[in-house]
């Protein structure tokens, strides 16, 4: 889910004079959550704040609006009062009554240079950004020495993608009237636009110096340090722009998104409620105030402020994904077909609908999940070319791989990639891992950390100062162990931080994104005939694509059914899946089978009192008493294993699979049954089962699904004979190799790096097994 913030820009600057502080600039904070913060905006369409007057040419004010009135009265109309009325209804956003007078003005006189200026501010503000362009420039050749008309063409040229030249016209127009806070400010705004956060927030110091009580070049400067990750310094220029301006409604919710990163979630949601209170419509505070209620595991709240924003403005960016994704996590499913069409829609209009994460998750459709990724990498984390060319890899030395992640902590990931870091040839690899969250440690990290190079801590520093760190250690191959999921860091990859990056483990998808040279994956979860669904060239390994340990503890406590709520008797199917992986069809399909099957019970994990709620009506809807879904509480990771071995089989979930999951049930030795569908994450258990030998419980449709599994509980001797062959081909087969695993990646490495080094562009292989 992606925060929502907004920058101010200066309003529209009339030539010599400003009109006062604007609203909302650029987009661009970096991402945080599963998928991150997202800063937006755009330029407010008026003038005038603050009751500013603007300055035409030399000394001459423009009228009020009540002055405008008088004017009409008295006769005969000048050009100036013309201009007066034009200039009034332009500011009260009667565009097209302004631009009849303008037009009119430059009837009479075509070197009207006002009329030329502001006839292109009316352009620029119906986003018609070249004529806006040719406008201003026409009114800069009839008197070049205008500071106004170069500041308001910076604007337009921002707009238009010409940093430099947008740059060179704020210069230009500090040059004729310097100290002009606005154009400092906006200069700022177009640094920040450009990820040159430290030049923007000089451009913000010289706003202040010269206007102290500038409250939007506060705010400007606090989402410029919030960038570089500076929040208490972040949260310091919110109040400073608080105090100057109580009503500030973006300062509120911005110094909210600061105070979350911060873990103060009360003061997080004590500012995006004030932020509603001062305006009520105001989506971004609602969609925000819903991202601190889900971290606070209050989901049943946040839906009703995700409702709340879809009402005020359903096609806002990333809100109708955000919302399903919260909807599925406490498996309340009333509206899910319209959410998903309009999903669809929304991508189909090109507009950022949702995180790829959360489409994933719903939808079992790889030609979809790429244009999602490009949609929204395009708009959160396009490529960004200010660092130059990086420097290619030296041969002969010692290969430098990267893991960059925030879930080197008692994590999926973490477990998953234990053993095969410490299984890497230090001979001929240095492996170090930089770390995204700044979480207390633990006894996996302090694993993890044990068997690497060196540990880079980045979770304070800004995307480009930790691509910049990456760079100056040579890091080789970097490698992506979260993709879109939270707290990771896409802008790092995004200024290029390595010669080769690599997608890997965290995200079951293309990332969208041309940056990433390659993604690891096996033959059975990209068949070669979907490999133009990903952006990323495929490096297949020879086996499963996920790493496994195995040294992970099964505690040797023994549980007993009645201890864990299980009936003593009767068939135990099991899902320990997230339950925002529980679509409508796939509890439907469990219900069906637990029909069939007398006195069979659904083993799921309590994930939240609303989710178990939902599912036990949702049970009963079906016909099947709530009391057979019996709910697990988590408990530490070797007595969770442990009690795996009172299930008798493991029922899967479509289209996103068991991942970490289902190698934790093969693990402790309790069968998995999955339906195999034709994206990434629809296929990773039919990839872990192929690994470990056991092809038949994997099927291909919905229909197949349920027939197996009700043939299976009706036959307690064939899961007895899965079970003990599984028992052997853990020992046996190659998901649980973990040192096999390492000798494979790093052969995938030694390709990608030698494809870089003889100047190939990247491609597909694969390594042998």
């Amino acid at each position: 889910m992606q925060r929502q913030m907004r920058h101010e820009w200066a309003s529209v600057i009339v030539n010599r004079d400003q009109t006062g502080e604007g609203m909302r600039a650029h987009d661009g904070l970096r991402q945080r959550r599963v998928g991150g913060l997202e800063l937006r905006g755009k330029v407010d369409r008026h003038g005038g704040a603050n009751g500013a007057r603007v300055m035409v040419s030399d000394g001459q004010v423009l009228p009020t609006g009540g002055e405008v009135g008088q004017m009409r009265e008295n006769r005969p109309v000048t050009p100036k009062t013309r201009l007066a009325q034009a200039v009034a209804l332009h500011q009260q956003g009667q565009l097209a009554q302004a631009k009849a007078i303008y037009t009119s003005l430059l009837e009479d006189d075509s070197a009207h240079a006002d009329a030329w200026h502001l006839l292109g501010m009316v352009a620029y503000q119906e986003k018609n950004y070249t004529l806006a362009s040719d406008l201003i420039q026409k009114a800069i050749a009839i008197n070049p020495g205008m500071a106004g008309y170069y500041s308001n063409h910076g604007l337009v040229l921002r707009e238009l993608g010409q940093f430099e030249m947008a740059l060179a016209s704020y210069e230009k127009s500090l040059s004729i009237r310097p100290g002009v806070a606005e154009t400092y400010n906006n200069q700022g705004i177009l640094y920040a636009g450009a990820q040159r956060y430290k030049e923007a927030i000089d451009c913000y110091d010289r706003a202040i110096a010269a206007k102290p009580d500038y409250a939007a070049a506060h705010y400007n400067r606090g989402n410029a340090l919030f960038q570089i990750r500076q929040l208490p310094a972040a949260i310091a220029s919110y109040d400073k722009a608080i105090r100057l301006k109580p009503d500030y409604h973006q300062a509120f919710d911005n110094r909210g998104i600061a105070f979350k990163e911060t873990a103060q979630y009360a003061k997080a949601l004590a500012d995006h409620d004030q932020a509603i209170r001062i305006k009520s419509d105001y989506v971004e505070a609602h969609y925000n105030r819903a991202l601190v209620l889900c971290d606070l595991k209050d989901l049943e709240s946040a839906e009703v402020s995700f409702r709340q924003a879809l009402s005020l403005n359903a096609g806002y960016p990333f809100l109708v994904g955000a919302h399903l994704h919260n909807a599925m996590q406490i498996c309340s499913w009333q509206g899910l077909s319209a959410s998903l069409q309009s999903l669809r829609d929304q991508v189909r209009g090109t507009l950022p609908a949702a995180s790829p994460f959360v489409v994933t998750g719903v939808l079992d459709d790889p030609a979809l999940h790429r244009e999602v990724a490009q949609i929204y990498i395009q708009k959160r984390f396009p490529q960004n070319e200010a660092m130059g060319t990086i420097k290619p890899s030296t041969a002969g030395q010692k290969m430098r791989i990267g893991y960059f992640s925030a879930d080197f902590r008692n994590h999926a990931i973490a477990y998953l990639v234990a053993e095969m870091l410490e299984k890497h040839d230090k001979n001929s690899f240095e492996i170090y891992a930089f770390k995204l969250n700044p979480g207390p440690p633990d006894e996996t990290s302090a694993r993890i950390f044990a068997a690497v190079t060196q540990v880079i801590d980045v979770s304070d520093k800004s995307d480009r100062n930790a691509a910049q760190l990456s760079r100056a250690l040579n890091i080789d191959i970097a490698i992506d162990l979260g993709g879109h999921t939270v707290d990771s860091r896409t802008g790092i990859f995004a200024h290029r931080c390595a010669p080769v990056q690599v997608n890997f483990l965290g995200f079951p998808g293309t990332l969208g994104a041309s940056y990433y040279d390659y993604v690891i994956a096996d033959a059975t979860v990209i068949p070669e005939d979907q490999r133009q669904h990903y952006v990323e060239k495929v490096a297949y390994l020879p086996h499963c694509y996920q790493p496994n340990d195995g040294q992970r503890a099964i505690s040797q406590r023994v549980f007993s059914r009645s201890e864990v709520g299980l009936p003593d008797d009767g068939f135990v199917f099991c899902c320990f899946n997230n339950a925002y992986k529980i679509l409508p069809a796939t509890f439907d399909g469990w219900m069906r089978i637990l029909q069939a099957v007398e006195g069979s019970v659904l083993w799921l994990l309590d994930h939240n009192p609303v989710a178990t709620r939902n599912l036990q009506r949702e049970a009963q809807y079906r016909g099947i008493d709530a009391n057979r879904l019996i709910f697990a509480p988590r408990m530490p990771l070797a007595e969770h294993l442990a009690r795996h071995r009172l299930a008798d089989l493991f029922i899967d979930t479509l289209p996103y699979n068991a991942h970490t999951t289902a190698s934790d049930a093969l693990w402790a030795g309790l069968p998995v049954l999955t339906c195999m569908g034709v994206s990434f994450a629809a296929r990773v258990a039919g990839s872990l089962l192929r690994t470990i030998g056991l092809p038949e419980l994997i099927t291909d449709t919905q229909a197949e699904f349920e027939a197996r599994a009700i043939r299976l509980a009706k036959d307690p001797s064939s899961v007895k004979a899965i079970r003990a062959k599984l028992l052997i081909q853990r020992e046996t087969s190659p998901l649980f190799d973990a040192p096999l695993f390492a000798r494979h990646i790093e052969a995938a490495y030694r390709t990608m790096q030698t494809r870089h080094q003889s100047g190939l562009p990247p491609d597909h292989f694969s390594v042998a097994g």
